[in-house]
């Protein structure tokens, strides 16, 4: 009696343990194979940037930084770059939109690997990481400052500093305090009145400012996480354990990210993106401007004169790839936006390019009903989600935060 009762108890534990191994299969070779290369591990290094010669250049990235965390790169004197993207919240500012002289139309994007990408802002309006970074020096709402005031500026604090890195400075004494492209009546008319000698020093020295800040911005880099060591693990065939594992929820929201959810057609790769853009039906923002995404900055991208095919790109036009084979013109680039990286997501609302949606449940939510857009056609199709399963990919997205 006593033998049958010990045999009873150790077919029941046994009969538990397979239970439990059954709510969570093994993951198939294939989706193993998919989750190694989702690993930081499989992340190719960061490949140099022939347009910009000074990309590598430590004094360069050094001055980069202090004019990244300067507020005197500004019209008001208040704003620096460091002012939306903090350096402590993974280079952005937990706001729908940023904020700088005044609030604009756009969430502020986290830095972290930023120099892999082929196009940059949410909509791809410019095609370097140096001719970004000049962008919101100009833009109204962000420093909105002018061309030729930086220029003085940085002659007038960093001068020394410039020439050891870059090149004597132009004479400048001849320049206008305030002129540029944009910026008020009073500063277009100064900078058309300019020799086109003067504008083109004034340009020089004014992509080398958005080379030095993009040499800063290339040492911005993913941490590994919780998903990495576990990624890892299973590249190597090894069991996860201890920091290495994720819980039963977490793999199957993982499961589901690679799978049903379809979430990997876009966030793929190490840094969970495709680098391209894409109809989601997202829904604009009541009171903003007309927002139409990609589609409507794609002859603005060809017409900055800092773009690859410019004057002041560095090596030749063999790196224009990008620029040269871009999509000119398709459907489905009306109010299509980057795929952002999702490293660290759960750690960043809101969410979207405007900030349209509040939580990472808002997001799913948003994705498995797949409402039809307000412009174009969109790009994603309902999935049925449990409450379960939607916790589930909760669960791991949090993963992925170092």
């Amino acid at each position: 009696m006593k033998r049958s009762l010990i045999n009873c108890v150790a077919i029941a534990v046994s009969l538990a343990a397979t239970l439990a191994g059954c709510s969570q299969p093994e993951f198939t070779e294939a989706e193993k194979r998919t989750i190694a290369s989702m690993s930081l591990s499989a992340l190719a290094p960061l490949p140099p940037d022939p347009t910009n010669r000074f990309a590598d250049d430590p004094g360069a990235a050094a001055l980069g930084a202090t004019l990244f965390f300067d507020t005197g790169m500004s019209r008001d004197g208040n704003v620096a770059c460091g002012t939306c993207h903090k350096i402590d919240r993974q280079f952005q500012d937990d706001l729908p939109r940023g904020v700088g002289v005044a609030e604009t139309n756009r969430r502020t994007m986290p830095l972290a690997g930023v120099a892999r990408d082929p196009f940059f802002f949410w909509d791809g309006r410019r095609d370097s990481l140096w001719a970004q970074a000049l962008t919101p020096l100009e833009n109204p709402l962000e420093h909105a400052g002018n061309r030729a005031a930086y220029v003085h500026y940085l002659k007038r604090r960093f001068g020394e500093r410039y020439e050891r890195i870059f090149r004597p400075l132009p004479d400048l004494s001849a320049v206008p305090p305030n002129a540029g492209p944009f910026g008020t009546p009073a500063e277009q008319t100064a900078w058309h009145a300019m020799t086109e000698q003067q504008r083109r020093d004034v340009n020089l020295v004014f992509a080398d400012i958005g080379k030095a800040i993009a040499a800063f911005e290339r040492s911005i880099s993913h941490g590994q996480t919780r998903f990495d060591r576990f990624a890892d693990a299973v590249a190597k065939g090894s069991t996860p354990a201890g920091d290495n594992a994720l819980s039963e929820e977490e793999q199957a929201g993982l499961r589901l990210f690679i799978g049903r959810a379809n979430c990997s057609t876009c966030h793929t790769g190490p840094r969970f993106t495709d680098n391209h853009f894409h109809n989601t039906g997202v829904p604009p923002v009541p009171g903003l401007p007309a927002d139409r995404g990609r589609t409507a900055v794609l002859n603005e991208v060809l017409a900055d004169p800092f773009n690859c095919f410019g004057k002041f790109r560095d090596g030749g036009d063999e790196a224009c790839g990008e620029l040269k084979f871009m999509q000119k013109s398709a459907p489905e680039l009306v109010r299509a936006y980057k795929t952002p990286s999702l490293r660290g997501v759960a750690d960043r609302p809101p969410y979207m390019h405007a900030g349209q949606f509040a939580t990472l449940e808002q997001v799913l939510d948003h994705y498995a009903k797949a409402p039809a857009p307000v412009e174009g056609v969109s790009e994603i199709h309902p999935v049925a989600l449990s409450d379960r399963e939607r916790a589930e990919l909760v669960a791991f997205l949090k993963t992925l935060s170092d």
